[in-house]
């Protein structure tokens, strides 16, 4: 878990340095998909997922214990997978 606050501190920093890229809401379900399958935590929870995808530059929200993401004029939802590969499972 400590790694993934770190990992967590260096994009709060990269994220300002990258803000001239395209990010979140200007993705397709895709990039969505690409960003959650690059990383896996079994201890992350909804508030972690969330400030993730926040972080990344993503509208989510937590709502108990899932995230509610907006993408182009969707909503998905996105539940924390535990030992599964990836983040979190997406439904629409």
């Amino acid at each position: 878990m400590r790694w993934l606050k770190i990992m967590m501190a260096i994009c709060i920093i990269a994220v300002p340095l990258n803000s001239g890229m395209a990010f979140g809401e200007n993705e397709n379900i895709s990039g969505l998909k690409n960003l959650l399958s690059s990383f896996d935590d079994p201890g992350m929870n909804s508030r972690d997922l969330a400030f993730f995808l926040v972080t990344h530059n993503y509208d989510a929200t937590p709502v108990g214990g899932h995230v509610e993401v907006k993408l182009n004029a969707e909503v998905y939802l996105l539940i924390p997978n535990g030992n599964r590969p990836g983040l979190c499972d997406i439904k629409l």
